[in-house]
């Protein structure tokens, strides 16, 4: 039954980032702030909020997912991180024709540390 709950402590932070991140894109869009996606409009001051939200979204489901962990919090939310960061990676592989690879990497690259201190906040 633990395996159970660490199975949803890590799909309940990965939920929240999800829905964090896809809806901040849509309100962006939306009030238009930002342009669509379909528009392929890659501007480097874009990318840099995204960049911001994003992390602040990785800390808050790093958080939850600690929150929810059954034992060992701080494991849990690295866990996160780790198939956050795989998935950027597979994100930025995927997008490497695109331009502005530097939020890609940038993604990659902090996604781990900011579940990390999520998971700190919480287990202290």
């Amino acid at each position: 039954m633990t395996i159970l709950k660490s199975i949803w402590a890590v799909f309940a932070g990965m939920l929240a980032v999800t829905i964090l991140s896809i809806g901040t894109d849509f309100v962006l869009e939306k009030t238009g702030i930002t342009p669509g996606q379909e528009k392929e409009v890659y501007i480097p001051w874009m990318l840099a909020m995204a960049l911001g939200y994003r992390s602040l979204y990785s800390v808050i489901g790093g958080y939850i997912t600690a929150n929810f962990a059954p034992n060992r919090p701080l494991k849990h939310a690295v866990i996160l991180g780790c198939i956050g960061t795989a998935l950027c990676l597979v994100g930025l592989i995927v997008q490497r024709h695109l331009p502005n690879q530097w939020y890609g990497i940038a993604l990659a690259v902090t996604t781990l540390p900011f579940t990390w201190l999520g998971g700190k906040i919480k287990a202290q």
